[in-house]
């Protein structure tokens, strides 16, 4: 009989609790983690009350017959569909259906299927049973074919032993397809062109029709329509919101608030295509009066007409080297929404008073009418300040460039007392000569007339999230969680191997900071700044706010960009109708419930747009150096897998691969605690952070992959060579032993390679 009374045993905590599932090689619900930890009948209560504390705070989530995962792990049997190959010719693949907005998907390799099963290849969407073999790494046994693959693929068109072939551009598909004379639909080789994926092969390899030529790859701009085409980026706006913005007219004054006698700037880059902010401020006592004016797009995009819906469609605008695809159409985007020096544009603004530590202590939002006095840049906004002024900002400094950099020291006092998180990356810049060919890659420069913008606008978003607060309106609040515990467990890993410390328990970006502070200045800053950033979780738009952990405010909302972003244009119309400045702003049957649907639409299209512009730059890069294979680059580690060494460039942030062939010959081991690759024989490391030297072997402008040859480690490695054996030796336990094959040391040939394999250690 049991007990009625529970047994005194230890009870387990929520940590022991996650360790246990998390080691766990299939499901668990409460009777294996009663079992685990020697709990009765009595203990029901309390177990039942920490599992669903625990799903409520995002620690487990709820699998198939009511058992309990991780956040993030796979179920048993997913579906999986198959997305690309590595360089070993082993087909990768990826969740079909992902929901952690926080986690990247998973990393599949596709095991061979058994004999009689059909062949499976990209794009093919296949069940598989899964087991884990590695941090968010599976291999993926096929149980059933589901369907056939993607209907199309975009790719450059070349000529080979046996005919045309197409090149996808897409670098995680290593399989080039066949096209037959009769389906190259007119194109020519080097034609940059969209293709139908036909079924059946023809020398083992799939068959596709050119259904559309984009371009030609010669032409510098091709670089950019990739991107585009590859993501699906809508770039042709609906004849209805063409003609709608063509007659567009300039605002009425109406019952705006006049601001034209205040001497706004607009303060952007040299190559800002769009001017949606404005800025002016003056000493007011011990503190500062501030207002911040933003194009009034709301007055021309009404809700549910044709610019709205294509709007909405795109997201946001999305910025290329060479061009940009806007929200609006150039008629607004470059015209009536764009304050253009010298002339009359209807705005948004709210008026800010601070303090002199720069605390808010007030502010007013208005709907007016402004007349920039200038477009200024951002380096020659500070080259003024820099005591260097030139025609224009010469007669700007003392009332006005003076006054906005009081009030920036200000609020950037407040930023520092508050706790924002300071992370310092470096934001590559492709150079773009009149041909239309890339002229250089660098590091943009960043100044402190960039950041006066940037608190100003933080501090106006602030503004308009409280405010829509106290009117009871919708707001589409800019959220940022906390890191996921995932994702800070493995931070602290890595930081641990380089002899520091994250706190544990309640975190803050004071933690964070405190880490950066340690390493600025050293080897070591830039890769750390990365790893910290890649521990952040990605800002999403919702109606439910969750502060905004970054910046450390408990509330915050996009308002400074809405000819660019959808979510200030919605802040705009909840900001009108709270404040009755209008009968064009949010419109009544749009609420929450609304709001989070838009919220996940707009949250996704800027994905697309980050993802998009990103390999735009990887692709210019790639473009760039191509004329440079077989140069000598320094640069670092900033990745280690079984396979190899990601590095990156230290002049251009170029970023690319070393196969692990190309390091000293020995058999390696992936230390996957100390980030490192491990000779077992010469004992040699290779680790994250590592300053190396290699040689440019290979630079692919359609795809933007770049693969490089190790030469040398700068300088000692970072290991402690006395404790090199020590890691070797645990590594290895960790992947459950390893026989390296019986060969002469140094042969390269006596192992192969297993690129990313769910098997745990490098080899070659």
């Amino acid at each position: 009989m049991t007990s009625k009374n529970p047994k005194h045993v230890p009870l387990p905590t929520r940590e022991q609790i996650l360790e246990f599932i998390q080691e766990s090689p299939g499901r668990v619900g409460k009777r294996e983690i009663a079992r685990a930890f020697n709990l009765d009948a009595g203990h029901r209560p309390f177990l039942r009350q920490i599992m669903k504390d625990m799903e409520s705070d995002g620690l487990l989530q709820r699998g198939p017959r009511r058992k309990m995962i991780r956040p993030g792990a796979l179920p048993e049997v997913t579906v999986v569909e198959v997305t690309g190959t590595n360089s070993d010719g082993d087909l990768i693949g990826r969740p079909l259906s992902w929901t952690e907005k926080d986690l990247p998907p998973p990393r599949i390799f596709v095991l061979p299927v058994r004999k009689g099963q059909p062949t499976v290849g990209i794009g093919d969407k296949v069940l598989c049973k899964v087991v884990a073999t590695g941090d968010n790494i599976y291999d993926g046994r096929v149980v059933k074919k589901l369907g056939e693959g993607a209907a199309r693929v975009l790719g450059i068109l070349e000529v080979g032993v046996n005919g045309t072939y197409l090149r996808a551009t897409n670098r995680r598909d290593k399989q080039d397809y066949v096209v037959a004379r009769g389906d190259l639909g007119g194109a020519e080789p080097g034609a940059l062109v969209e293709a139908e994926i036909l079924p059946g092969r023809a020398y083992g390899l799939r068959q596709a029709r050119v259904v559309d030529v984009l371009g030609d790859m010669s032409n510098p701009r091709s670089v950019s329509l990739i991107a585009i085409h590859a993501n699906d980026i809508p770039t042709d706006f609906p004849q209805d919101a063409l003609e709608q913005a063509a007659e567009s007219k300039a605002a009425p004054m109406g019952k705006r608030v006049d601001l034209r006698d205040i001497p706004l700037v607009t303060i952007d880059g040299e190559d800002a295509r769009d001017f949606d902010d404005a800025v002016w401020a003056e000493a007011d006592g011990d503190g500062w009066h501030a207002i911040v004016a933003i194009a009034d797009v709301a007055h021309y995009v009404r809700p549910g007409d044709a610019l709205d819906t294509s709007a909405f469609e795109r997201g946001n605008s999305v910025y290329f080297p060479d061009r940009v695809v806007p929200m609006l159409p150039e008629a607004l985007s470059n015209g009536w929404c764009s304050l253009v020096p010298k002339e009359d544009r209807p705005c948004m603004a709210v008026r800010m008073w601070f303090d002199g530590q720069g605390r808010k202590h007030k502010h007013e939002f208005v709907r007016g009418m402004m007349r920039s006095v200038a477009r200024l840049t951002y380096t020659q906004v500070q080259a003024a300040v820099d005591g260097a002024p030139d025609d224009t900002t010469g007669p700007l400094v003392d009332p006005l460039l003076t006054p906005l950099y009081g009030v920036y020291r200000a609020l950037r006092e407040a930023r520092d007392r508050r706790g924002a998180l300071e992370i310092e990356l470096p934001e590559r810049k492709v150079i773009i000569a009149e041909d239309g060919s890339v002229a250089g890659v660098e590091s943009r420069p960043r100044y402190d007339s960039h950041m006066l913008i940037e608190e100003l606008m933080i501090a106006a978003n602030v503004c308009a999230a409280e405010t829509l607060e106290a009117v009871n309106k919708p707001c589409m609040y800019r959220v940022h969680d906390e890191p996921a515990l995932e994702r800070l467990d493995s931070l602290r890993e890595f930081l641990q191997s380089m002899d520091l410390n994250l706190a544990r328990g309640a975190i803050s970006p004071h933690h964070f900071n405190h880490i950066l502070a340690k390493v600025k200045g050293t080897t070591y800053e830039h890769l750390v700044n990365q790893i910290v950033l890649r521990s952040q979780a990605q800002a999403i738009y919702s109606p439910e706010n969750r502060g905004h952990f970054g910046l450390g405010l408990r509330r915050y909302a996009h308002f400074t960009s809405p000819i660019r972003r959808y979510s200030d244009l919605l802040v705009h119309r909840g900001l009108i109708a709270g404040l009755k400045l209008g009968s064009d702003g949010l419109p009544p049957d749009q609420g929450p419930e609304q709001f989070a649907s838009m919220g996940e639409h707009i949250s996704m299209t800027e994905r697309r747009a980050a993802t998009a512009e990103r390999e735009a730059i990887d692709r210019f890069t790639a473009t760039f150096l191509a004329d440079r294979v077989g140069a000598t680059f320094s640069g670092r580690v900033t990745g280690v897998n079984r396979f190899g060494l990601f590095v990156e460039l230290d002049d251009s942030g170029a970023n690319g691969l070393i196969p692990i062939s190309t390091l000293p010959k020995d058999y390696y081991v992936h230390d996957e605690a100390h980030h490192a690759l491990i000779g077992s024989t010469n004992r040699e490391v290779h680790r994250l952070g590592d300053a190396i030297t290699v040689k440019l072997r290979e630079a692919d402008a359609a795809t933007g992959g770049m693969i490089f040859e190790f030469l040398e480690t700068i300088g000692k490695s970072s290991a402690d060579a006395a404790d090199i054996g020590g890691r070797l030796a645990a590594a290895v336990r960790a992947k459950g032993g390893f026989r390296p094959p019986k060969r002469k040391v140094g042969d390269r040939n006596g192992a192969k390679a297993r690129s990313g394999g769910g098997r745990g250690k490098g080899r070659r």
